[in-house]
């Protein structure tokens, strides 16, 4: 059988082969296409062990792509679904993330407005069954392809609420639209915010509603676009989305590649809703693709400031190709330019089959100009005018989060507390009493975690043992001893970021994603940042019209 639909394969791409070298003479495509499916013969036939013709392929066709760049994938037909997810946000199911804790699988938030926050779930509500099936055991991966499935289609679910309440939902499950616009609203009674998230289809109507909304109201006199930790995705969106801040017919981005149909200019193709409105951008080491195309746009057109870090570097297009059988190839196809004329991306892949990838050198860093006639530079992401830094994260705190101790500490106080409501996400806080009661909580639970401190002592005290440094491994082992890093002192050294942990965790249950971010932003240094040159017109101005970025 296996053999048979070989020698088929072999017969098809051998005559492909004739007509690509008769159209092209292009001999290399042909033997090696033959090498391909007389290799795949070879192994089908005579390895010790039956193989899948099916995975030989899929392993050729990831071969292929392997070192050519990160973003050159091969997506079979059984990650279409996921692949789907990505572009477009949307997938069929109940609106809800999941995680696993124990035996069962438990809601981690369902989506606002979803079938599963209309039946009434909550997070934290242990999943028991799903259309009569006992769920015990289920892993995430189990629990989600089920509850997934063709909109309009139904689903029960029985789940027991953290009150110890058992309850059955019947859901008919929709088309669910992950927003790209998680939040849109106010720092202060003049300067708007807004989180965009990420560049899927719709995600520009996502935001022009929001932005009218903001405008409706007659008091927007400034905007924050945070475009932090936004990954990117379609290039076409952030082009319509650049329209509603420039003139109609403004080249914003320019793709170049090999072939004439992957080298074009795209141009804003509507009259702006907002032409004049001071704009600050957010971005960081995570604002990537489009969403740079976005930030390095209003940059080159001394159209906003923008406030940050460095952002990632990733100038590069892809395409999607059909391959057959309902399978793609995802292909670099060309480098884009925003309307300095400057290439963003940071890392060289041009001899990655050779193995030669690098970051772009600073002798080959370029100087390029917006068109006030300012400083810019490609060779690495987009630099900010206004540079700060990066926000500490307690890794203590995210380890304690990876661990699930703060969403099962925030199932113990919605618990005490169920049924209350929290009028002010923005300023709520647990109270001292309450992180009390978590250091508690915390006194039987093993945390695996060493402080950076003590992992370099080790290191140290390792290199001075191998040089026999005697009296120096002494006293590393004193300041080993002395170091205070146990789970009961970091709960205490990190107290504030483990309570904004907490917090978050504690919000999010009560006012879902848009609530989270509500509350964080009057403890954002770069949200205070930006709203503060959007209020100062003057400051604002001199950034735009004389204020170089820094070359690295």
């Amino acid at each position: 059988m296996n053999y048979r639909r070989l020698t088929g394969l072999g017969v098809a791409v051998a005559a492909v082969s004739m007509m690509t070298f008769a159209a092209r003479n292009d001999f290399g495509l042909g033997r090696n296409m033959e090498l391909v499916v007389n290799m795949m013969r070879e192994l089908s036939l005579n390895y010790v062990d039956p193989v899948d013709p099916d995975l030989l392929m899929e392993g050729a066709a990831q071969g292929m792509v392997r070192n050519l760049d990160p973003y050159t994938e091969y997506i079979p037909e059984k990650n279409m679904s996921d692949f789907e997810l990505l572009t477009t946000g949307k997938y069929g199911g109940i609106g809800s993330l999941i995680r696993q804790k124990d035996d069962y699988v438990r809601i981690a938030q369902p989506y606002e407005g979803s079938p599963a926050a209309r039946a009434g779930m909550e997070i934290g509500d242990k999943i028991l069954s799903i259309d009569g099936e006992d769920a015990l055991g289920f892993t995430s991966e189990q629990v989600s392809s089920r509850l997934k499935g063709e909109p309009g289609s139904k689903v029960k679910v029985g789940v027991e609420h953290l009150d110890g309440r058992r309850e059955e939902f019947t859901m008919r499950r929709e088309r669910i639209a992950i927003p790209g616009v998680p939040f849109a609203g106010w720092i202060n009674d003049s300067i708007g915010y807004l989180r965009h998230s990420d560049f899927t289809e719709g995600c520009y109507e996502d935001m022009r509603a929001e932005i009218d909304t903001l405008r409706a109201t007659g008091r927007l006199k400034g905007l924050v676009l945070d475009y932090r930790s936004n990954g990117g995705g379609i290039l076409q969106e952030a082009v319509k989305i650049l329209s509603m801040f420039v003139p109609k017919g403004t080249a914003v981005v320019e793709t170049r590649g090999r072939s004439e149909a992957s080298s074009q200019t795209l141009r804003t193709a509507s009259d702006p809703i907002l032409p004049d409105l001071p704009l600050a951008v957010l971005i960081n080491g995570n604002t990537a693709s489009a969403s740079e195309i976005v930030a390095g746009s209003l940059q080159d057109l001394d159209r906003a400031v923008l406030i940050g870090q460095r952002s990632f570097g990733k100038g590069l297009v892809q395409t999607t190709r059909p391959i057959g059988y309902n399978a793609i190839v995802k292909v670099t196809t060309a480098k884009y330019y925003i309307p300095s004329g400057r290439c963003i991306q940071a890392i060289d892949y041009s001899h990655s089959q050779q193995g030669d990838v690098k970051m772009v050198a600073d002798s080959l860093i370029r100087e390029f100009k917006t068109v006030g006639g300012r400083k810019v530079y490609d060779g690495g992401g987009i630099m900010p005018d206004i540079k700060t830094e990066p926000e500490y994260i307690s890794r203590f705190a995210m380890t304690l989060y990876a661990l699930g101790f703060i969403d099962d500490f925030g199932d113990e106080y919605t618990r005490r507390h169920y049924g209350e409501k929290i009028d002010d996400l923005r300023n709520f806080s647990i109270t001292a009493e309450d992180y009390a009661s978590f250091v508690e909580f915390m006194k039987d639970k093993k945390v695996s975690y060493e402080s950076d401190t003590r992992r370099a002592l080790k290191t140290l005290k390792q290199a001075a043992e191998n040089d026999r440094f005697e009296d120096l491994v002494r006293k590393f082992e004193e300041v080993e001893k002395n170091l205070k890093d146990d789970t009961a002192a970091n709960l205490e050294t990190y107290r504030k970021q483990i309570i904004e942990t907490i917090n978050t965790d504690i919000v999010q249950r009560h006012g879902y994603t848009a609530g989270v971010i509500e509350h964080s932003l009057p403890g954002d240094e770069e949200v205070r940042r930006a709203a503060g040159i959007l209020a100062d017109r003057s400051e604002y101005e001199r950034i735009l019209k004389e204020q170089d970025t820094q070359k690295k």
